[in-house]
């Protein structure tokens, strides 16, 4: 069996019209890099989604961006700084969109004051991921019984199983 190796990528970015397109295409080449071309242009789509909204409405434009690949999900994941964006209020659209077309979403606080708001995408079955090999655990179910008999025509054993030498 493989397992899909774990990839994680962190951009930091002051967002900006000009710099909107320019994450986008930063994050395709990572998810290329990653062989996640089917996931490209729901994760960029969102991404873009977030940072123009950021761009419209926020004062801080202070972003950061982190992708996580796990094997099965792509997470992205959007920070902002600014305390006075509320994602209820003018981020209400765009959330309502980055919902429709994701796995699954959230919002969170931090320490800071600060939020972030990430996606999810799922990899769907028969999608060329990166993978390793790793060695198979044993498992009890894997064991051979021992048979609940010795049949007639084994000679006997000593007690103690170890097998005298033949002379």
């Amino acid at each position: 069996m493989k397992t899909a190796v774990p990839c994680y990528y962190h951009l930091d970015v002051d967002v900006s019209q000009e710099r909107v397109g320019q994450v986008r295409r930063i994050l395709a080449a990572h998810l290329r890099l990653w062989d996640l071309e089917i996931l490209v242009e729901p994760v960029c789509r969102g991404a873009e989604l977030l940072l123009r909204a950021i761009d419209e409405h926020a004062t801080d434009k202070h972003t950061s961006i982190e992708l996580w690949w796990n094997g099965q999900h792509l997470i992205t994941a959007i920070g902002d700084n600014d305390r006075d964006l509320r994602p209820d209020l003018e981020l209400r659209a765009c959330l309502t969109r980055i919902a429709a077309m994701s796995d699954g979403w959230g919002c969170c606080a931090t320490g800071t004051g600060s939020k972030v708001i990430w996606f999810s995408q799922r990899a769907r079955s028969g999608e060329r991921v990166p993978r390793v090999p790793r060695t198979p655990a044993p498992r009890l179910s894997e064991m051979l019984e021992l048979p609940r008999e010795v049949p007639a025509a084994l000679p006997d054993r000593p007690a103690d199983g170890v097998l005298e030498d033949a002379k």
